[in-house]
C-alpha cells in the first residue's frame, strides 16, 4: 500500500529534524590560562590550552593581541588538537594576550584572553649606597629600588651577614608591595648594615643590593640621607 504523498513530506521533515537536533555550536571544555615563562627557559615550549565540545567537532583558530596566526606560515607555532604550542619562544615576539576560537558548521565562540609573559629579575645596580642616620626612638624608612622585574616578588633584608635576616615584629616590617623596611623607634641595637634580598617566584633567581648602614645620631632630627634617591631616613615618631 502507498503511503499519501502527505505522510511521505511529513517524515521527511521529521527526519530532517532529527538529523538537524543532532548537530549543536561548540562549548568550551577547557580555556586558555596565563602564563608566566622564566627568560632562560625560552629554549622549551608554551602551551596555551583550548578545547572545547560540539558537532560536528570544532576547528580552532588563534588571535594573538587582537590579529590572527597565520599557522601555515610559521614555523615556531602549531596545533595539537585545539592547544596552540610555541617552540624557540622569543621574549619580545611571544608577549601578549592570546584568544582561541573554536568552530563549526553551526557556530563559533571566543574563549577569554589569555596573557604570555615572561619572567625575569635584573641584578641591582652597583655602587655605594649613603648611610643613614637616625636618632634612638625615632623611626626610619629603608628604601629597596627594586631592580627591573616581572613575575612576582618576595622581599628580605640581611642584617650585617648572611644568613641573619631581619625577623618583623612590633618594630620591625618589610613590605612585599615596594621591598621597604620599616624599623619602629630605633634602638642601639638596630645599628648595623642592611641588605635588600629580591627574590622571583617564578624563575626563583635571586639578587641583594649593595648594603646600606645604620647609624645613630644625638646631635640633631634624623634627616633624609645626603644623596637621596634609594635610601632615606624618614621620622615616624615625633621625639620627645
Amino acid at each position: 500500500m502507498t503511503l499519501p504523498w502527505k505522510l511521505l513530506l511529513l517524515l521527511s521533515i521529521i527526519d530532517h529534524c532529527l538529523d538537524s537536533a543532532s548537530y549543536h555550536g561548540p562549548r568550551w571544555r577547557m580555556e586558555p590560562a596565563d602564563l608566566f615563562i622564566p627568560v632562560d627557559s625560552i629554549e622549551e615550549e608554551a602551551i596555551l590550552t583550548c578545547d572545547a565540545k560540539g558537532t560536528p567537532p570544532p576547528q580552532y583558530r588563534w588571535s594573538l593581541n587582537g590579529s590572527l596566526i597565520n599557522l601555515g606560515l610559521d614555523r615556531r607555532r602549531r596545533l595539537s588538537g585545539g592547544n596552540l604550542i610555541i617552540s624557540n619562544l622569543d621574549r619580545y615576539q611571544d608577549i601578549g594576550m592570546y584568544q582561541c576560537m573554536a568552530y563549526n558548521t553551526v557556530g563559533a565562540i571566543l574563549s577569554r584572553r589569555a596573557s604570555l609573559q615572561f619572567a625575569y629579575l635584573d641584578h641591582f645596580k652597583v655602587h655605594t649606597r649613603s648611610a643613614v642616620s637616625v636618632r634612638e626612638g625615632q623611626g626610619v624608612v629603608l628604601l629597596c629600588g627594586t631592580p627591573t622585574s616581572s613575575g612576582d616578588l618576595t622581599y628580605a633584608w640581611v642584617f650585617n651577614e648572611y644568613p641573619y635576616f631581619v625577623q618583623q615584629d612590633n618594630r620591625r616590617f618589610v613590605s612585599q608591595q615596594t621591598g621597604n623596611l620599616y624599623i619602629a623607634k630605633v634602638e642601639p641595637s638596630d645599628v648595623g648594615n642592611y641588605t635588600c634580598v629580591v627574590t622571583n617566584s617564578v624563575t626563583k633567581g635571586k639578587v641583594q643590593s649593595s648594603p646600606t648602614s645604620l647609624i645613630l645620631r644625638t646631635d640633631a632630627l634624623s634627616q633624609k640621607s645626603p644623596g637621596g634617591g634609594l635610601m632615606e631616613s624618614r621620622s615616624l615618631a615625633k621625639s620627645k
